[in-house]
């Protein structure tokens, strides 16, 4: 092709050298070398040998697992592991000249990082499934994956086996994407998807999800406490809104406030509580949280169930497009670590390596302050049941100019042990649930009711506060 004035028009810039000599490489196997071999790494060579005939079609050159980097050489392997390919040292697999592609499956910040630079830097193509590492350093990667012209790919990362990150890329390309509504973590949806459903406490149905492997035993709180999801959010507005965040700027909660009374009202009002990770692009802002939210009963997230993920995406002119499946595990993830494995194994073997994130424009971006956002709120509250509390209950938030839809009274209740106000009797009747549902309010406001009315003596418990979405 050739510009008007008939000089040519040079679409590919000067390949690099490593990319170059692949260019030439004919039909010789592309070399893969894999950090971490645990549930997503065993996955992973699972279908690399499993699918070993159709990969090589598709990517039109066999590829071959050449290293395998774990921390303990005598843990017990998925039986498709060659365990003469096992190595205690990372460098050895990203310094070696004849591996091409290094997949980092090993999770964590430390040494991660490290050796994804150094792999980036050396020429190799990288694929990566670390949500936590693209959430605290995925632009500086991704640029220093561009100047180097080599690919990074990272469809793993955030939501199992479902393909959100190459919707993202390539699907919503050409449109605006103005809101993101997630279900990203399996772990909280089974755990409130059986309290809905049983009327289990928090604690009980967390132990069946560890019983079953869902959640961690030692320790629940990445997934439980919101941070998890926060994680893959963040990633999501990478792609969605070009958008560059601290991670200490996402409002992030988790579910362990979430009582089966909450279900029951929830119910009762015609929602069901999910865990959802919220983004929108207000123009000038955006907005990023992660939370449990009320949501429509005859909404399409609210019968996503069980482990399931499924992000909506709002697209200025395509509308809203659902992307829904199974969101964790050792097959689900693997699955898209090797799609990513195909597709970057076909740039290095056709010479055009870093095409993926050519043209991605990510940049810092203010995220809205909590204080600031407007919704509709849930809001329970576990009182004395004495003439005047209702109408002081009303009273402090229409001071604080919040307007109530509903209002309902239902007892009796029973405070918490321990949870009674500073100076409260020592032992009282139970008491009764008032659960309000505001009309559209800013937060700030809300939150400064909440603050008059934990004042009061009649309060026996902390108030309960869900966010409303329609999604």
């Amino acid at each position: 092709m050739k510009t008007e004035g008939g000089s040519p028009l040079n679409f590919n810039p000067e390949p690099h050298a490593a990319s170059d000599r692949r260019r030439l490489r004919g039909g010789a196997p592309i070399q893969i070398g894999l950090l971490g071999c645990g549930t997503v790494g065993g996955g992973v060579l699972r279908l690399l040998a499993e699918n070993s005939g159709y990969l090589a079609e598709r990517a039109g050159v066999p590829l071959v697992v050449k290293r395998v980097a774990v921390r303990d050489l005598e843990k017990e392997r998925v039986s498709a592991l060659d365990r003469g390919l096992l190595t205690t040292n990372a460098e050895e697999v990203v310094d070696d000249p004849t591996i091409d592609l290094v997949v980092e499956v090993m999770g964590g910040e430390t040494p991660a990082r490290a050796l994804i630079e150094r792999a980036i830097d050396r020429g190799k193509g990288v694929v990566t499934a670390n949500k936590l590492l693209l959430a605290a350093h995925g632009p500086a990667l991704l640029a220093r994956a561009a100047a180097r012209q080599v690919d990074l790919a990272f469809e793993g990362a955030v939501g199992g086996g479902i393909p959100i990150i190459r919707t993202l890329r390539d699907a919503f390309a050409s449109d605006w994407v103005e809101r993101v509504t997630a279900i990203v973590n399996g772990t909280c949806n089974y755990i409130l998807t059986r309290m809905r459903d049983t009327g289990a406490s928090f604690e009980a149905a967390l132990r069946e999800a560890q019983d079953l492997g869902y959640a961690e035993k030692p320790d629940p709180s990445l997934d439980v406490d919101g941070h998890d999801a926060a994680h893959k959010l963040i990633v999501l507005a990478m792609l969605a809104f070009g958008a560059q965040v601290d991670s200490n700027d996402v409002h992030t909660s988790g579910i362990r406030t979430i009582e089966e009374a909450d279900h029951r009202y929830a119910d009762r009002f015609g929602y069901t509580i999910k865990h959802l990770a919220i983004g929108r692009d207000l123009g000038d802002s955006i907005e990023l949280r992660v939370h449990p939210t009320l949501i429509p009963k005859q909404s399409v997230l609210a019968n996503v169930s069980g482990v399931l993920n499924a992000v909506l995406l709002e697209g200025r002119a395509v509308g809203p497009s659902l992307v829904y499946g199974r969101g964790a595990g050792d097959l689900p993830t693997a699955v898209s670590v090797v799609s990513d494995v195909l597709d970057v194994a076909r740039s290095i073997a056709s010479g055009v390596a870093g095409m993926q994130g050519r043209g991605m424009s990510i940049k810092p971006r203010r995220v809205r302050p909590l204080s600031d956002i407007v919704s509709r709120y849930y809001l329970r509250f576990a009182v004395e049941d004495r003439p005047g509390v209702m109408g002081r209950l009303a009273g402090a938030l229409g001071d604080a100019g919040v307007s109530i839809e509903q209002i309902v009274q239902q007892g009796p209740s029973k405070a918490s042990p321990g949870s009674a106000p500073a100076g409260a009797a020592a032992a009282r009747e139970p008491g009764v649930d008032v659960v309000l549902i505001t009309h559209d309010a800013r937060e700030g406001l809300v939150r400064s009711a909440l603050d008059a009315i934990a004042r009061e003596q009649f309060l026996r418990e902390p108030p309960h506060l869900f966010r409303i979405e329609e999604p």
